[in-house]
């Protein structure tokens, strides 16, 4: 049966299993440990949450250049190309049964974070919607100091920061404080009005969502809800530097917002897919399609070496497994 996906600051249920399901997470050893995965140190035991920062940390590091060895724009196997909304899609799917899984829910769904209603506030009072409230996620500060996240050392069952991106560009083992930096980064927080207009950017040439060649400067819905394409929206990127903090390396994940961010740029695809139909470009055949990001390429899992995993096809009819209460555009 598919779960509804709500939004946090409306659903106080949602709100308060999604911080219950973080901590049990958290707190959840798995079986593999850090040696695995050539992180230094000692081979320490990774709690279930860590792997999601881990596999998203691979994907990051994990490059997919054109077919003839030229990556002018960074691609990865998550980012700044085509894959960036099916990836995550899947990633959060697995993130939500797990949830599911702590929580003894099998209704439970992730609820999202609609930054643009935060982000039509003047840039000086968006640090003050309630999702930062200790009742919510907890404020800003280094390390973040109220709510469920705030770091207590004595307290070895509270939340911490046990795996980052180094300075290397490498995972490393730590033991920290989440932290936050609202407006370092950026001024604001996307407006309703930049959501609108992504939807108002579209004519038949661009419904694919992504063209050749299939890079971080084409002009297509991903790139653009990314945040990469020259000239256009910035939406996605400009939530993760507006957090700041742990949102920003390759581990972002570490911070729970993470997941209810890249909810709604979930949601706001799915209001794309609403609007075009299941479209995704490229295909298998596409001249210097980029492996990885093609229409049946395994999305990149650190978990299933060798194994097949879900494809952009796959995602783009979710319908079985979770809708939203809400899509847009309004």
């Amino acid at each position: 049966m598919a779960v509804t996906r709500t939004n946090v600051l409306l659903d106080l249920a949602a709100r308060d299993a999604f911080l219950r399901g973080v901590m049990l997470l958290k707190n959840e050893t798995s079986a593999v440990t850090t040696a695995a995965f050539g992180i230094p140190g000692p081979p320490t035991p990774i709690r279930a949450y860590d792997l999601f920062v881990i596999w998203h940390h691979t994907a990051m590091t994990t490059m997919t250049p054109n077919p003839d060895g030229t990556n002018p724009n960074g691609r990865n196997a998550a980012h700044r190309g085509p894959i960036f909304l099916p990836w995550h899609r899947v990633f959060l799917l697995f993130f939500e049964q797990n949830l599911q899984r702590v929580l003894g829910d099998p209704n439970f769904g992730l609820p999202y974070w609609d930054w643009s209603a935060d982000g039509t506030a003047p840039p000086a009072l968006q640090p003050n919607s309630p999702i930062w409230s200790p009742d919510w996620l907890g404020g800003g500060g280094n390390p973040v100091s109220t709510g469920r996240f705030a770091f207590n050392p004595a307290d070895p069952a509270g939340f911490r920061v046990r795996l980052e991106s180094g300075p290397s560009g490498k995972l490393r083992q730590v033991n920290l404080g989440l932290w936050r930096a609202f407006g370092a980064s950026a001024a604001s927080l996307p407006n309703v009005a930049e959501v609108g207009l992504l939807f108002d950017l579209f004519d038949s040439s661009l419904d694919a969502a992504s063209a050749f060649p299939w890079d971080a400067a084409c002009t297509g819905l991903s790139n653009r809800l990314e945040g990469t394409a020259p000239g256009g929206t910035n939406l996605h990127n400009q939530v993760h530097r507006w957090v700041g903090g742990a949102m920003l390396p390759q581990s972002s994940p570490n911070d729970p917002v993470f997941f209810l961010h890249h909810c709604n740029v979930d949601r706001i695809w799915q209001g794309w897919l609403n609007r075009h139909g299941p479209v995704y470009q490229p295909d298998m055949a596409a001249p210097g399609g980029p492996v990885g990001h093609r229409i049946h390429d395994p999305i990149l899992s650190p978990f299933l070496p060798g194994l097949p995993g879900p494809t952009p096809a796959m995602t783009l009819d979710v319908s079985a497994a979770y809708t939203y209460d809400v899509v847009p555009p309004p």
